[in-house]
C-alpha cells in the first residue's frame, strides 16, 4: 500500500504521515514547503520549517517537494497510490484577506486537481474543510455566559446552512472546495470525503495569532510571551487532537462512505478561550500575560460539531480530552523551545 499526503510536512499531515510509516505502509510527503504562515509568528522559520521534515525523513517517509497547483508534477506522484489524505491548505482568514490569489489557487485549485487525480486514477481521498464553510452567522444565535458563548442546541450538524454571514476569501476558497468534493462524489461517483474540521491541535503544531490557537497559546505560556485575545475570549471550539483526526481518516480508509462529515471532538472536548487559558496555567503552572483587543472580521464565535454522521457511517468517534492533549502539546513546546526563538 502506498498512501500520499498532501502538505504532508504540515502539522496534521505530518501526523498522517508518521501514523502509516509506523505501520510499515510507504508514505509520501508532499509538500511544497510554504513558509507563509511562519513568516508571521516570530519563530526560528527555518528550525520550524524543517523540523517535521527531518522527523518524516528519519521514519522513512519520502519527502517530495511539490505543489498540488501543479497538476501533472501531483499527478506523478499520485499514481500508484491507494489512498490520498488532502491536508495541503491555505488555512488562515487573515492571509486569505491579505493574499486573495494565494488563498483561492492554494485551496480551490489545489482541491481539484487533488479530486481529478483521485478520478484518473480511481483513488479514494479524504479533503480537508474547515467548519468555517458554515460562515459566521451562528453569531446571531449565541448567548453570552460568564466563560463561554452558549447555544441550544449544542451541536451543529452538516445540514445546517453554509456561507451565512460576513465572508472572507477563506469562506469562499473552502467553501467551494467542499462543494467540489460533494459533486466529484455524485457526478464521477468517486469515492471522497470532505472532513469539516474545528479547533485542530497537538505536537508539532507551529501556531500563530493566524492559525492554531491552542498551540498559539501554549508555546506563549511555556515562553513568558504576552499573549492577545481578539474578541471577549468566550469564543467557543470543540478542540480535537490531531491523533484522533488521523483516526477518523483512517476510519474513511475502512469504510469509505463517501460524503460531507464534521470531524471534532463534539461536546466531550468544548473550551472557551478563557476556559481553555486556565488549563493552560495549570499545567505550566505559571500565569500568562493576557492582552484583549477587538474582535477580528469574520471570526466565528462558537462551533460545536456533531458528530453524530461520521459515528454511523465511519464507526469513528475521538478519544482525547482536552487536558490530556494540551498537556502533551506542552512537554513537546518544553522540549523543543528552539523551534520558537528567532
Amino acid at each position: 500500500m502506498k498512501i500520499i499526503v498532501t502538505g504532508g510536512c504540515g502539522f496534521l499531515g505530518s501526523w498522517v504521515c508518521e501514523y502509516y510509516a509506523k505501520k510499515g505502509v510507504k508514505v509520501v510527503a508532499y509538500d511544497n514547503m510554504t513558509k507563509h504562515e511562519l513568516m508571521r509568528t516570530g519563530y526560528n522559520v527555518e528550525k520550524a520549517r524543517n523540523y517535521n521534515t527531518d522527523y518524516l525523513k528519519s521514519i522513512g517517509v519520502n519527502v517530495v517537494k511539490g505543489d498540488v497547483r501543479n497538476k501533472e508534477h501531483l499527478f506523478d506522484n499520485v499514481n500508484g497510490s491507494s489512498f490520498i489524505v488532502h491536508t495541503a491548505a491555505q488555512p488562515a482568514v487573515t492571509i486569505s484577506m491579505e493574499e486573495p490569489e494565494l488563498d483561492i489557487t492554494t485551496n480551490l485549485m489545489g482541491t481539484f486537481n487533488v479530486l481529478e487525480a483521485a478520478r484518473k486514477f480511481k483513488i479514494p481521498v479524504v479533503s480537508c474543510a474547515t467548519v468555517h464553510v458554515y460562515g459566521n452567522k451562528i453569531n446571531d444565535e449565541l448567548k453570552s455566559g460568564k466563560t463561554r458563548y452558549l447555544r441550544n442546541p449544542v451541536g451543529i450538524d452538516e445540514e445546517y446552512p453554509t456561507l451565512g454571514g460576513w465572508l472572507t476569501p477563506l469562506h469562499a476558497s473552502k467553501a467551494s472546495a467542499d462543494i467540489y468534493v460533494r459533486t466529484y462524489i455524485e457526478t464521477y461517483k468517486i469515492r471522497a470525503a470532505s472532513f469539516r474540521l474545528t479547533g485542530l491541535y497537538g505536537p508539532r503544531q507551529l501556531g500563530g495569532e493566524d492559525h492554531g490557537w491552542v498551540a498559539n497559546f501554549c508555546i506563549r505560556a511555556v515562553l513568558g510571551i504576552p499573549m492577545t485575545i481578539f474578541g471577549t475570549g468566550k469564543q467557543l471550539r470543540d478542540i480535537i487532537y490531531a491523533e484522533d483526526v488521523v483516526q477518523a481518516f483512517d476510519a474513511f480508509r475502512k469504510h469509505p462512505v463517501p460524503g460531507i462529515y464534521n470531524i471534532g471532538g463534539g461536546k466531550m472536548t468544548m473550551i472557551s478561550l478563557l476556559e481553555s487559558i486556565k488549563v493552560i496555567e495549570n499545567i505550566v503552572g505559571k500565569k500568562v500575560d493576557v492582552k484583549f483587543a477587538p474582535g477580528r472580521y469574520g471570526d466565528l464565535k462558537y462551533f460545536v460539531c456533531d458528530i453524530r454522521k461520521a459515528a454511523k457511517n465511519l464507526k469513528w468517534s475521538p478519544k482525547v480530552k482536552p487536558v490530556e492533549g494540551i498537556t502533551k502539546l506542552v512537554d513537546w513546546i518544553h522540549v523543543n523551545q528552539r523551534l520558537f526563538n528567532k
